[in-house]
């Protein structure tokens, strides 16, 4: 299982393949150890091998099994719709990441329907110190968790009182650590028990002809009001007694009162 899982995870940061000897190297194992594990991984849809050569990839069967066995499922499917009008209404792209170990990861994204757009990648990895997300997901943890991957991530000085103010607005705005021409914009989403479970994210790209375009404080107010909606959606409700919960700054529903067991 070992082998399997090494093979697994070298593949996933080789987008173009890998051949059999390649990653016996990369691995430091025999080609013999590793080709009744391919073999049987290629059987049961996990990898594929590159028509015309003798590479093999890894195939969207890791990005389903995720999507089953986490939460990232009943997630995507409340936001998609929610993603896709948001994404109409402000002509930028979104997406929104999940905390993975001490990374974000890029779980379910949404192109702007524009002629020109720029967009992250599923299954893109995040810098929870230096992206927009990241800081997000960071500042909206429990303190526990914060503290622990602030710990272990050997967080700068000073990223605290950072976090700290973006609680206090419920929202991070950033410049893009990609791209120059972009500004991060992101907000979090809350699952029923009032934990930040997602970050939804526009990277905001200024466009010269802005007809049809809404502008960065138009997008964020869109971003808020979708945020909220999914947060909704999931079962959350304004905890406005618990600190770790701020109230987002465009209206929100009224808080509900739980159903009896």
């Amino acid at each position: 299982m070992e082998k399997g899982l090494d093979v697994v995870e070298l593949l996933a940061r080789e987008p173009s393949g890998l051949s059999i000897g390649e990653m016996a190297a990369r691995l430091g194992r025999s080609i013999s150890e590793l080709f009744r594990i391919i073999v049987v991984l290629d059987r049961r849809g996990w990898l594929q091998k590159i028509p015309g050569g003798d590479r093999y990839r890894v195939t969207y069967k890791v990005l389903e099994v995720a999507h089953h066995a986490t939460p990232a499922r009943e997630l995507t499917h409340v936001a998609a719709p929610l993603m896709h009008d948001l994404a109409a209404k402000i002509q930028q792209s979104c997406h929104m990441a999940v905390m993975n170990g001490d990374h974000g990861l890029v779980v379910l994204r949404h192109e702007s329907p524009g002629p020109t757009a720029f967009a992250v990648r599923l299954g893109t990895t995040i810098d929870l110190l230096t992206s927009c997300s990241g800081h997000v997901l960071l500042a909206f943890a429990s303190p526990e968790r914060r503290e622990a991957l602030m710990s272990a991530l050997s967080a700068p000085a000073g990223l605290d009182a950072e976090l700290e103010t973006i609680r206090e607005r419920g929202y991070e705005r950033l410049a893009s650590a990609r791209l120059s021409a972009v500004c991060d914009v992101s907000c979090p989403i809350y699952g029923f028990d009032g934990k930040v479970v997602a970050a939804l994210t526009v990277p905001y790209l200024e466009a010269i002809d802005r007809d049809g375009h809404a502008d960065l404080d138009a997008s964020l107010a869109e971003l808020q009001s979708t945020a909220a909606a999914i947060s909704t959606a999931l079962g959350w409700y304004d905890r406005s007694d618990q600190p770790i919960m701020p109230t987002l700054s465009v209206a929100t529903p009224p808080p509900r009162r739980r159903r009896a067991p």
